[in-house]
């Protein structure tokens, strides 16, 4: 049995045992003919009966009708349950939930702080990382799923068919182009063909093509070269150093002409992308080529399998390396949080700011949910519920009443005689 409802049973007993007890005295008393103690006795059974009764009716009629008599303003909490919940419901979003008090609530625990604290503790990000873990692991059960997959492919490939590959393509060069970032990506194209030329590699490379060369074109003059290796490694250097010496002058002069023809050459490109049928077309074929080659599916279906069996791999590990990196990366957080004072009065902020443009709409959700749930419950489970949460509370009330009464009726009686 619910210790509530044994708790209930008992203050129950006791309440009418005192009610019970406080007759039995009154008849006793008043079969005395009321005589010397008898005379207390009497006033203080009949307060008390009085006291016990009423008090009985007053519990009994927030529950139920009593004796199954429907008096009026009776069985309140069960007749009421709709208006009660409506209530309550309103009480809390206007009390508890109020944009206000959260946000004064929210001030005084400071959550950036307190989460800052948390994060840092190795045993949570520990359980945080076992936690995010799990969810990888039900996710890739998930995309698994071949249901979830053939939506997926239909999906990604309607959204690359519809997509202008060549205007898009043109929108971000011309963007990188106003804000001259392609010229960086000259800069970044030179410096490695640069880093490259200075290589033993490169240099040889470039002697063995200008040995070929003049074996092919020029096959008499080449017979009477001496030393035509060493040659070839000496012209080869010096070609590697003036090209090298060309690629230094372009870099640092920002208005070379090969800086111009590499901006003429990406406006054209882009002018090209954006109007030329023909190229637009090519481009809308290479795409639709790679969208439904069969052999590119394949191949990104098991690189996926893949990625997907090595991740299942490392969580079913004991010491899992991705759970380490997430735990290092959600200890490094807390760290970083503890110790940036703006960072965490940035977060304070913004969580002040979700509670002011969504608190409204959140507190108004959450009181209909309760309330409509509250409408839901059954007239019976639903006052039995109740009565069993504050029932065995309202016993005292009886109790209370008894003993009172009595006394009130004693110094009733006491009045009535110093008065007579």
């Amino acid at each position: 049995m619910d210790s509530r409802k044994r708790l209930l049973i008992r203050n129950k007993t006791i309440a009418t045992g005192l009610m019970v007890g406080a007759a039995i005295l009154f008849v006793v008393a008043r079969s005395q003919k009321g005589h010397g103690a008898w005379e207390w006795l009497a006033a203080f059974a009949e307060a008390a009966m009085v006291g016990a009764l009423a008090d009985w009716f007053a519990v009994v009629a927030l529950f139920r009708h009593p004796l199954g008599v429907p008096i009026p303003h009776t069985a309140i909490i069960k007749n009421k349950k709709d208006t009660i919940a409506g209530n309550l419901a309103d009480f809390i979003r206007d009390k508890f939930l109020a944009s206000d008090t959260l946000i004064a609530r929210m001030r005084e625990y400071n959550p950036a702080e307190h989460l800052a604290v948390y994060l840092m503790s190795r045993e949570n990000a520990a359980s945080l990382a076992r936690g995010v873990t799990r969810v990888l692991a039900d996710s890739l059960d998930f995309i698994d799923d071949e249901r979830v997959q053939k939506l997926l492919r239909a999906a990604l490939s309607n959204r690359i068919e519809n997509l202008d590959l060549a205007s898009s393509a043109g929108t971000i060069l011309d963007t990188l182009r106003k804000d001259q970032r392609h010229q960086v990506v000259l800069d970044d194209l030179l410096h490695r063909f640069a880093g490259w030329l200075a290589t033993a590699e490169a240099q040889a490379r470039l002697a063995t093509s200008i040995d070929d060369m003049c074996t092919k074109e020029y096959p008499l003059l080449s017979a009477f070269i001496p030393n035509r290796d060493q040659f070839s490694r000496g012209v080869g250097e010096k070609v590697a150093r003036r090209m090298n010496a060309f690629i230094q002058e372009v870099n640092a002069d920002p208005g070379h002409e090969v800086r111009f023809k590499f901006d003429t050459a990406v406006a054209n490109f882009i002018v090209r992308l954006k109007s030329d049928p023909v190229l637009r077309n090519k481009i809308e074929a290479i795409k639709l080529e790679v969208v439904h080659n069969q052999a590119i599916a394949d191949y990104a279906q098991n690189l996926g399998k893949d990625l997907k069996n090595w991740l299942e791999n490392d969580l079913q590990q004991p010491r899992s390396r991705v759970r380490e990196k997430i735990a290092a990366a959600v200890e490094g957080l807390g760290t970083t949080l503890a110790q940036n004072r703006g960072l965490k009065e940035s977060l304070n902020e913004h969580l002040e700011t979700l509670i002011m443009h969504y608190g409204d709409s959140l507190r108004t959700a959450i009181a209909g949910h309760i309330s409509g749930t509250m409408q839901k419950w059954e007239s019976d489970d639903y006052t039995n519920e109740i009565e069993l949460s504050i029932g065995s509370d309202l016993q005292f009330i009886r109790m209370n009443g008894t003993l009172v009464g009595g006394v009130i009726g004693l110094l009733l009686h006491a009045v009535s005689l110093l008065l007579a």
